[in-house]
């Protein structure tokens, strides 16, 4: 069985910002030569998130509100973590969002629904982070 790791960099000018990777994991795949097993995506940042869903403005816009919702980044005083920092709401979005993505690998091409895509999800950004691809099988 062979393995493939390799690493996307990614520095978004906002704080907040939804950025498909899909195109960038498909020619990570196709330099791995791996034409079936698994794929593993995942944030390596704490305040950073990767999914698989739609790529519809109108959809990320409604996770955007549907967020800030649930955990709003002001008053940024609500929050013990914000002591030092003020992103205790980039943590809370992270862990809804979730850590990573597994996708199955067949043919040589990530085995998606219709209109699946691979997300990038930044909670607190204006800084350099990365994200992790992981392939493994034959």
């Amino acid at each position: 069985m062979k393995h493939y790791r390799q690493e996307i960099w990614l520095e978004v000018p906002t704080r907040r910002a939804f950025v498909n990777i899909t195109p960038k994991v498909e020619e990570i795949l196709k330099q791995s030569g791996i034409k079936n097993g698994l794929l593993l995506c995942n944030a390596m940042h704490i305040t950073a998130s990767v999914f698989i869903n739609d790529d519809e403005s109108g959809l990320h816009h409604d996770y955007e509100v549907w967020l800030e919702k649930i955990a709003p980044h002001e008053p940024v005083s609500q929050y013990q973590h914000n002591g030092y920092e003020d992103n205790a709401d980039a943590h809370i979005k992270r862990q809804i969002m979730g850590r990573e993505v597994v996708v199955a690998v067949t043919d040589g091409k990530l085995d998606f629904g219709t209109w699946e895509r691979i997300f990038y999800g930044e909670f607190d950004g204006r800084r350099r982070k990365r994200v992790l691809v992981k392939i493994i099988g034959e």
